[in-house]
């Protein structure tokens, strides 16, 4: 293979004086030249460039076909998307609707709500204040009644002698059988 490679390249580099040679200069060639060398190309690259061509066509025409494809796919899918769209619009714009008409009915029922809370707070806190109006009014009650009965006794020891305190005790007897008596 080298050796047909190496005369391929001599015949190239000979000097146009010596006879025989490939002259690479289009202008200085002849015209019998050049039909030899597109006939030899013509008649071996014929099947080699159909076939390339033929192949390059097929992937071509494949190809076409396959975007075409992927055209109406897409195209399908684009239609689809637009119908989606319009309907996520649609639905948007109920969602907007109902969603102010919501907020209004929810602000609504949220003072409502508070209004409600407030009153039962106030009387809540009425009803603390009595409660507690009540336990202070009963603590002083009591207050004084201890103090009364502290008062009392003192009172009744400091001025009770032993025939007073007979007398008393025969009373209280004589009520106490007055009340069985009634009773019964």
């Amino acid at each position: 293979m080298k050796n047909v490679t190496d005369s391929f390249i001599s015949l190239i580099y000979l000097p146009s004086a010596e006879g025989f040679g490939l002259n690479t200069n289009i202008l200085e060639t002849n015209i019998i030249n050049l039909s030899v060398v597109l006939g030899v190309l013509i008649y071996f690259g014929k099947g080699v460039l159909s076939n390339l061509l033929d192949n390059r066509k097929h992937k071509i025409l494949s190809t076409i076909e396959n975007s075409e494809e992927l055209c109406k796919v897409a195209a399908n899918q684009l239609e689809q998307a637009r119908v989606r769209l319009r309907e996520v619009e649609m639905r948007a714009r109920e969602i907007r609707v109902n969603g102010y008409s919501q907020i209004e009915q929810e602000k609504e029922d949220l003072i409502n709500i508070a209004c409600i809370n407030l009153k039962q707070l106030e009387i809540s806190k009425n009803e603390t204040i009595h409660f507690e109006q009540e336990r202070v009014i009963e603590q002083v009650r009591q207050q004084i009644y201890r103090q009364a009965v502290q008062r009392a006794l003192g009172t009744l020891n400091s001025r009770l002698n032993s025939k007073l305190h007979l007398r008393t005790i025969e009373h209280n007897i004589h009520l106490l059988l007055a009340m069985k008596n009634i009773t019964d």
